[in-house]
């Protein structure tokens, strides 16, 4: 649920809220009402414990200058754009996130996690203030590390709003391995997938999708149209591309073996 409650203590003439057009624009364009079937809620749910609220600040500016030193004192530049094609010239706001709350978060869920993942956004005018201009559900949408320190250089949100569709590049956590009946012959896992592309509400977007191994021999494989998901996720990638696959003994193995 969305809650907003502008308190304002002095004006930003820089921070453009988006305007009403803007919004029902965007909305028509990027969200659609989705009946979701009442159904057992047995599917995948997000570890309470991560249930945190990403803290930003309004950002006047955006430049490589003005990145460097927003990085220099703990921020990281973001983005927050209001519908789905927003990078192709959708309406945008500039913020800043803190660096250590983001490196914390993409560290503990794992990038690919963090990216399927909604948060509360609390936008205030600085980060000791108590007020709130916004409170809004986000999708962290991508986040550029630094290569060696893993440092968040950016991060690009998008609004999460109820009805809206989002494509979500879900993770797969593999389980039944233990008991695959292939891989006690022997033979060894090869994933050829770790995320798979679904058109989903955000209401119901899945942390993760169980693939399960338990029944799979050697040789069988398991495909996209295959996963077990909600009924109102959309699948956009072809059903017949393959995510895992039992595989028969390398061949340095098979040497070893004579």
């Amino acid at each position: 649920m969305l809650i907003r409650r502008i308190v304002l203590t002095k004006p930003l003439h820089h921070f453009r809220l988006f305007s009403a057009t803007a919004t029902a624009t965007a909305t028509a364009t990027a969200t659609a009402i989705v009946t979701l079937p009442d159904l057992e809620q047995d599917y995948p749910k997000p570890d309470p414990k991560y249930d945190e609220t990403i803290h930003a600040v309004v950002r006047v500016a955006s430049g490589k200058n003005i990145a460097a030193k927003e990085r220099k004192a703990g921020r990281v530049p973001s983005i927050v754009f209001e519908q789905e094609d927003g990078q192709h010239g959708g309406n945008k706001r500039l913020i800043s996130v803190q660096a250590n709350q983001i490196r914390k978060l993409v560290n503990h869920l794992g990038r690919s996690h963090f990216l399927s993942r909604l948060f509360d956004l609390e936008v205030r005018p600085n980060f000791e203030s108590d007020d709130v201009i916004e409170k809004v559900r986000v999708l962290p949408r991508k986040v550029h590390l630094e290569a060696g320190s893993d440092a968040p250089l950016n991060v690009t949100f998008i609004r999460a709003p109820p009805s809206a569709l989002l494509k979500v590049e879900v993770p797969l956590v593999f389980i039944g391995d233990d008991v695959s009946p292939g891989l006690k012959k022997g033979s060894y896992l090869n994933i050829i997938k770790r995320t798979v592309k679904f058109l989903c509400p955000a209401d119901v977007i899945p942390p993760y999708i169980e693939v399960d191994l338990s029944e799979l021999d050697v040789n069988q494989k398991l495909l996209m149209g295959d996963l077990r998901v909600h009924p109102a996720l959309k699948l956009i990638q072809p059903k017949d591309h393959p995510v895992v696959k039992i595989a028969g003994a390398r061949v340095s193995d098979q040497k070893k073996a004579k």
